[in-house]
């Protein structure tokens, strides 16, 4: 009984004649491109740093007053609406959901603002904080409907598009407020469209707001809980719910985030424009969806940058003023954004094949 325990316990005898060679692995080579695509896919910002550092060259050489501080400056004005609605798109999409409504919610609160301010005599601040509410409330219905009624969001806000559409001709009675009447009564909400010079460019504030504004997204996604809820939920939603993730209640609290974003481009898109228009920015939803695809951010959820659609909205506005002057018909700009689309997804679609 002894000598059976005994010899039980002798692991270095019983090991004596055992294999002692170390593991090895076979590493298989990847290639350039396949390198390439491995670095793309932790760094999926790099693409579109790349493509815009492209595009600035290609269209430095075609035109020499691409340069010109005039010129950059105006594309940064250009873009700061787009650029804005994009940040409120991109975190619809990294929770795998789409906002067809950005820019219906951004008209009807434009609107909402300047009629509470000029026709009603409210005093302008409070007008703001109403808009800034009513952003708040576009995005809760959306966000209600997608968690507790369970509609698809491409569903859900291609409806609340037509609805908010809708009610910014009706409150506007598709009449124009104009910009006379806006510096007499209610100067305030053109304050993002007025100028400052830095460096020999001329900016707006609208482009400062703008900048605001993803370094702030940037620092909830990246240094919050919140922000690491809401990969979370884009990545696999059922695992988030799974983890102990609140889902529904982070993707509300989201599309409520999105929608006070848009109230903030309404009032920036005032001072932009000059005047408050019913029919302005019309094919913003579009832009700003180009953008977030452009800058990197995967339409299929969780996976992206918040600043890479910043950097899109920016080669958007590139590619329009590069194509510009050098002579281009505004017909073979929207042709060479369509493929700038195309090309982005595609890119998209083969840096994701790494984690199949």
């Amino acid at each position: 009984m002894s000598q059976t325990s005994g010899k039980g316990t002798d692991y270095e005898s019983s090991l004596k004649d055992s294999d002692t060679s170390i593991a090895a692995f076979e590493l298989k080579h990847r290639g350039a491109l396949g390198t390439a695509q491995h670095f793309l896919h932790g760094n999926p910002t790099m693409v579109p740093v790349i493509v815009l550092l492209i595009s600035v060259v290609v269209f430095g050489v075609v035109s020499p007053n691409f340069f010109s501080a005039f010129n950059l400056s105006l594309i940064m004005q250009q873009v700061a609406i787009v650029g804005i609605l994009a940040a409120a798109q991109s975190l619809v999409i990294l929770t795998a959901g789409i906002d067809l409504s950005v820019a219906a919610v951004m008209m009807m609160i434009s609107v909402i603002m300047g009629r509470l301010s000029v026709e009603v005599g409210m005093p302008v601040p409070i007008s703001i904080l109403i808009g800034l509410l009513c952003g708040a409330g576009t995005g809760a219905l959306n966000g209600l409907l997608v968690t507790k009624v369970k509609l698809p969001p491409f569903i859900t806000t291609l409806g609340t598009w037509n609805i908010f559409l809708a009610l910014n001709y009706y409150f506007s009675n598709r009449e124009t407020i104009r910009s006379q009447t806006l510096d007499a009564e209610a100067p305030l909400l053109k304050l993002f469209g007025e100028r400052f010079n830095l460096g020999g460019a001329v900016l707006t504030w609208g482009v400062v707001l703008m900048v605001v504004i993803f370094g702030v997204l940037w620092f909830v996604l990246n240094r919050t809980a919140f922000g690491r809820h809401i990969y979370a939920i884009g990545d696999d939603k059922e695992a988030a719910d799974l983890s102990g993730i609140r889902t529904d209640r982070t993707l509300v609290a989201v599309y409520v985030l999105a929608g006070v974003i848009c109230a903030i481009a309404a009032w920036a898109s005032i001072g932009r424009v000059g005047s408050i228009s019913p029919q302005s920015f019309f094919e913003a939803n579009l832009e700003s969806i180009t953008a977030v695809v452009i800058g990197g951010i995967s339409l299929f959820g969780g996976r992206g940058s918040i600043l890479g659609p910043l950097i899109g909205a920016i080669i958007v506005g590139v590619f329009n003023s590069g194509l510009r002057l050098a002579g281009v018909d505004v017909l073979w700009q929207l042709f060479a954004t369509g493929w700038l689309i195309i090309v982005a997804v595609a890119i998209d679609q083969w840096i994701r094949r790494i984690s199949a």
